[in-house]
């Protein structure tokens, strides 16, 4: 059947046409966090679930007793398509998350969670803590372990170098300290 004749309003409330997400998780791979991002998502999720989504249903249903609100009404159903997809999104990063606490004798090598200062090839350092890929924000230091700076550094100690492919090609990593 054309899209000509489907009704728009209900096409709006649906995510039929909606490709899958992706899982930013090598495949059978845990989502592992600090603890400080664990609780971003699960304080995230539930702020979703329990005010964002009811407040948006009933917003919803207030707009669908008045016909001249059909354009109104159409943007909320698709805000709440948009927020149900963010709600299953965080439901199955939750789903497989795994908390990674700080060991109890700090870090000896790279490891997830860790405070790592390098050197480049080039004599610039730069200072970062490898954390989950939804905690993931370079311009605050933060590498999601996924990166391939984190791969290619896990298990080193300072002192140790190691080569990562990045997008301006092959570099020299030198690990300086671990905390």
């Amino acid at each position: 059947m054309s899209r000509a004749f489907v009704d728009e309003a209900s096409a709006d409330s649906r995510d039929e046409d909606a490709p899958e997400f992706k899982i930013p998780l090598p495949p059978g791979a845990r989502n592992y966090v600090t603890p400080e991002g664990a609780e971003r998502l699960y304080s995230e999720l539930k702020t979703l679930e329990a005010t964002e989504r009811p407040d948006l249903a009933a917003e919803i249903l207030r707009l669908s007793r008045d016909p001249t609100n059909s354009d109104a009404l159409a943007t909320a159903r698709r805000r709440l398509a948009r927020l149900d997809r963010r709600i299953e999104y965080l439901a199955r990063m939750a789903g497989l998350a795994e908390v990674v606490n700080r060991p109890a004798g700090g870090y000896d090598r790279v490891r997830f969670g860790a405070r790592v200062t390098v050197r480049y090839g080039d004599g610039a350092t730069s200072t970062f803590r490898i954390v989950g890929v939804d905690e993931s924000d370079p311009e605050a230091g933060l590498v999601g372990w996924t990166a391939p700076l984190a791969r290619a550094l896990m298990g080193r100690a300072p002192g140790e170098n190691s080569v990562v492919l990045l997008p301006g090609g092959e570099k020299t990593v030198t690990v300086l300290a671990v905390e």
